[in-house]
């Protein structure tokens, strides 16, 4: 009866972990952090290390990006060089953007200057997608494909469309920008390769091409889990738990015991406790008479040795003087 409570505590206690991990095994999984993607065949795709940003780097070829505010694409025909970034805006404040709000200048991804006007190609998108085997980022809502279009924003256009349906016609087309990234574990340094493919003869949608080693799939990094280790010690842990909340209350209700006899299993503790308390008593008792004692003092005797010592030899100092004093007498 002594340990009864205590295997039953043990028995609750690792069915809890079975219950809890079954519990968590039926959780969807998370969804994918921003400029992640998970293919359908379930690889994992990174390009963060993609995104350039004003932080400090140590390589010469991304400090030159930055400087030009983005990943640079030549335009060769078309008559001017496109600006782009990945998953965020470029790194550059620019200004007076054709066909866009002031306050969403901030967050053009991908632009070119042409004839000293600026256009936007596409705002930032965090979320890639695949198209059937392809890795796509799409950037949507730049400037108007009709650049003799008056300037018209965003805003207005969804609140127009969603008060007149019938206005959506007269809103002009925008710019958009698709980037189809091919894994290529040849570009180290630079990270990634932008080439312009072309666009459509409205000039409302561009296509590029990226290569990247991030483009390739990778290994996703996950918070550690437990291991055996933390997974045995939270099942030991939950089983001292159960063990002394339970013992506790049969001891108290059932027993009717009160004070420190309501731990399960009191004497055995106490016991233990008890051969502790003795065993450090002892080891102390020992380090103290393995200290030598200090110069001037002399070790006080427990029970009286030294004292008595004391008197005998002062009797024979005494007994010697008068024997000496007979002689000289003598």
């Amino acid at each position: 009866m002594m340990f009864s409570s205590l295997w039953a505590s043990l028995a609750l206690a690792l069915a809890l972990p079975a219950a809890v991990v079954a519990a968590a095994e039926k959780k969807p999984p998370p969804p994918d952090l921003p400029c992640t993607i998970h293919s359908p065949a379930g690889n994992f795709f990174d390009l963060r290390p993609l995104q350039l940003a004003p932080a400090k780097s140590s390589s010469k070829v991304v400090q030159k990006e930055l400087e030009l505010g983005g990943w640079q694409a030549r335009g060769y025909d078309y008559g001017a060089n496109f600006t782009v970034n990945f998953c965020g805006p470029v790194v550059h404040n620019l200004t007076d953007v054709q066909g866009v709000d002031k306050e969403l200048w901030r967050n053009v991804s991908a632009f070119y200057d042409m004839n000293g006007k600026t256009y936007s190609i596409g705002s930032a998108n965090g979320n890639p997608i695949f198209r059937g085997r392809k890795l796509v980022l799409n950037y949507t809502g730049g400037s108007p494909c009709d650049s003799n279009n008056h300037k018209r924003s965003l805003v207005s256009d969804l609140e127009k469309r969603a008060s007149d349906p019938k206005a959506s016609a007269e809103s002009p087309r925008r710019k958009s920008t698709i980037i189809s990234l091919l894994c290529d574990s040849d570009h180290v340094d630079p990270k990634v390769t932008v080439a312009f493919v072309g666009a459509d003869e409205s000039q409302c949608s561009y296509f590029f091409e990226a290569r990247s080693v991030h483009a390739c799939a990778g290994i996703e990094t996950t918070p550690q889990q437990l291991g055996p280790g933390g997974v045995f010690s939270v099942i030991l842990l939950i089983a001292l738990v159960v063990y002394f909340v339970g013992g506790c209350v049969y001891q108290r209700t059932v027993m009717h015991q009160r004070g420190w006899r309501q731990l399960p299993n009191y004497t055995m503790w106490a016991g233990i406790f008890g051969l502790g308390k003795d065993a450090v008593l002892m080891l102390s008792s020992t380090c103290m008479r393995l200290i030598p004692g200090r110069s001037g003092y002399s070790r006080v005797s427990l029970n009286g040795n030294s004292r008595s010592r004391g008197i005998h030899s002062n009797d024979d100092e005494n007994r010697l003087i008068d024997q000496l004093d007979d002689e000289w007498d003598d």
